[in-house]
This record gives structure tokens, sequence and C-alpha cells, in this order.
């Protein structure tokens, strides 16, 4: 049976008392930041997959290039420096929202956008320029553990801008309401998430690559 509170004169039932403080609970965000971070975790175990694949596969070139070869670090640094500079913008429009400054927090949305949207531009150019040198994920065991690992890194940026998009034009139409609150930052720890996972990628996939 369901725990039910009382009236505290009739003795009728009021409703399941778990179910009031489920419902307080998610009013909260509770849940919602709870859930969040369980994706967020289960995210962690997809990279660390793909990041053991690297290490396990990515010194086998099969006769074909090798990161040396291949990476260009001055345009990789210049990548690296958009999504850094991303997750301080990032940061700021967090200020803005505790500050309740709708059009500010839209600005610098906007801005973390447009250091995203460079990264992902920089990161197709490295993409397209390797597969016109013949280096396509078919060439080796190597090729193909690094265009997944950082092709999945790439497609989560992407989703982060459709998001950063949605939320942009929800903080316009509603404002800075608790609900969009609590979005913009389930937002920001997951775009701070890509970050460190890049700093991951740009270590172990390219720095150390070129000391192969």
């Amino acid at each position: 049976m369901n725990a039910q509170t009382f009236g505290p004169m009739s003795g009728e039932p009021v409703g399941p008392a778990f179910y009031l403080a489920d419902e307080e609970h998610h009013a909260d965000g509770g849940g919602t930041m709870l859930g969040f971070w369980i994706y967020l975790m289960s995210d962690c175990l997809i990279f660390a997959v793909l990041f053991a694949i690297y290490g396990v596969l990515g010194s086998n070139y099969a006769g074909g290039p090798s990161p040396r070869d291949l990476f260009e670090l001055p345009l990789v640094a210049v990548n690296t420096a958009m999504l850094l500079l991303s997750s301080i913008t990032c940061g700021f429009a967090m200020l803005a929202m505790e500050e309740g400054r709708v059009r500010r927090t839209q600005g610098w949305l906007a801005a973390t956008a447009l250091f995203g949207a460079a990264f992902l531009a920089i990161e197709l150019h490295e993409f397209s320029t390797l597969i016109a040198h013949g280096a396509t994920p078919q060439r080796s065991a190597f090729l193909s553990s690094f265009f997944t690992l950082v092709g999945t890194h790439g497609l989560h940026v992407t989703v982060g801008l459709v998001w950063m998009a949605t939320l942009m034009a929800q903080v316009g139409r509603h404002g800075l309401i608790q609900a969009n609150k609590r979005r913009l930052m389930c937002l920001s720890m997951f775009w701070h998430f890509l970050d460190v996972i890049w700093v991951g990628v740009f270590t172990f996939v390219y720095l150390l690559g070129m000391l192969r």
C-alpha cells in the first residue's frame, strides 16, 4: 500500500506522502541535476573506452602515415584555444545568469557558440585534409581509432551548439525562469566536460603522438 498523509481533523487522506516529496524534489531541480550527472558519468565511460581503444591501436600504422606525418600541432593548438576560450565565455554566461541579466547571458552564450563553431570548422578542415591525402579511417587501425575518438568528441560539440541555440531562444522568450536556469547549468556542465575531454585528446593523441 502507498504511504499516505491524513488531515489533522478529518482523518481523510490528503495524498501519498512520497509522491508529494518526489514532486517537491523535482520542483527544486534535484532530480534533473542528478539525472544529468548520471548521464555525464556514462559519457565518461564511453570516452574512457575510446581512449583505451586508441591506446591499443594508435601505433598500428599498417605501413601508412604516422601522427608525425599527419598532425599539424600549430593548427591543433589554435583549435584547442578556441574551445578553452569558449569555456571561459560559458562561465561568464553563467555569472550573467546568476545576476539575472538576460541580454548579457545571451551575448556570452553567442560568443561561446562562435568559439565552438570555430573549433568545429578547424576540426572539419583537419579531417578533410587528412582524407584528401588518403589518410582515411580504412587506411589503418591508428586512423580508425583516431577518427572515432576525435569524431565522437566533435559530434558532442555539435549537439552542444544545437542545445545552446535552443536555450538562447528559450531565454529570449521566457527569460531566466528557474527551469531555464537549470537547463543552462546542465549545458554549462556538459560544455566544460567537453573541454576536459579535449585536453585529454590533445595531450594523449596529438602531443604524445608526435613523440612516437
